[in-house]
């Protein structure tokens, strides 16, 4: 939380009465266009405007309900606000495991060709989705 106190991030948390079942946050970056894929990259500038999903939890009793993808998607109608305002070519993450990383590339996220463990999807794909 204290990157949210600083202004770095916000995080965003879902709550059952006291007891938080699962949260994000959401950070704006920006990628190098030699760390993205190539839609991605295509006609941007360097570096590329991104936000960051950081930090995606999801309590353990709720493993499988869709809550991640839930909460993807409504990081994702988030960026989606915001690109209306600033420029964003889209939402990276930082998966911290292989499951991690195989969630993301079910909703939709392709792998850096520099990193597989970094995974990036184009506001256009967010707004199809």
């Amino acid at each position: 939380m204290k990157n949210q106190v600083t202004g770095a991030s916000r995080t965003f948390v879902c709550c059952d009465d006291a007891k938080v079942m699962a949260y994000y946050s959401l950070a704006s970056s920006a990628v190098t266009t030699n760390t993205a894929p190539g839609r991605f990259r295509r006609n941007m500038p360097d570096p590329i405007p991104v936000v960051v999903l950081g930090r995606l939890a999801v309590d353990k009793s709720l493993h499988g309900k869709g809550v991640g993808r839930a909460l993807v998607r409504d990081a994702g109608l988030r960026v989606i606000q915001v690109a209306e305002t600033i420029g964003i070519r889209g939402m990276l993450v930082h998966a911290l495991s292989d499951e991690a990383r195989d969630f993301y590339l079910r909703v939709g996220f392709e792998p850096s060709p520099m990193d597989p463990m970094m995974l990036m999807v184009t506001l256009r794909d967010l707004v199809n989705a």
